[in-house]
């Protein structure tokens, strides 16, 4: 059952770019969430944040959104962001993302990033971002998110002293990464 086109599905998730009409069932996931979340992330809260944040995600070019949704429902399970993507010889981008205290360790967010995968490293000709390279910068405690690359295949390539502002301070991360070689094959959804 689809309840909105998906830009990629899964058995149990399907991969959907944002609206701006996500935005309530957006913020109200992110309050329940606000336990999970903290102290690594800190997604929109309200519509006006929601309406900031979404914009650039939807609106295309070094950015791009992706709702990760359950089948079943069509309820928002997670998000995942590539930003900051790079062009020309590099085709890289960056991950932001974030899974719903709801959907929590039902491996639902590992679904969504195998098909993000996919449809990352297709060629633009045929509907994909035609990307070469994504890359995750995760914070050293935050073993959730390190599993969750770690086990769509991303290796780890280095440290980052004071690499990114994040809840009032500069923290340090580890630089993992994957490229279209290293990637899973598109039907196979690691466990």
């Amino acid at each position: 059952m689809s309840f909105f086109p998906y830009t990629a599905e899964g058995a149990r998730v399907g991969l959907r770019p944002f609206r701006l009409a996500d935005g309530p069932e957006f913020t109200a996931r992110a309050r329940e969430s606000r336990d999970l979340h903290s102290p690594w992330l800190f997604p929109p809260l309200t519509e006006e944040e929601y309406e900031a944040y979404a914009a650039p995600l939807i609106d295309g070019g070094s950015r791009a959104g992706f709702l990760v949704c359950e089948r079943a429902t069509g309820a928002v399970a997670g998000f995942i962001n590539v930003n900051n993507i790079v062009r020309g010889a590099f085709q890289c981008g960056a991950l932001g993302y974030g899974a719903f205290a709801h959907a929590a360790g039902r491996g639902l967010l590992g679904e969504g990033l195998h098909l993000l995968l996919g449809h990352a490293f297709a060629p633009q000709e045929h509907g994909g971002m035609g990307l070469h390279r994504l890359e995750a910068n995760v914070q050293p405690g935050n073993a959730a998110s390190i599993a969750l690359v770690r086990g769509r295949g991303f290796r780890l390539e280095g440290y980052s002293p004071d690499f990114l502002h994040v809840n009032g301070a500069w923290r340090d991360h580890e630089r993992w990464a994957i490229t279209a070689e290293m990637a899973p094959p598109a039907g196979r959804v690691p466990a």
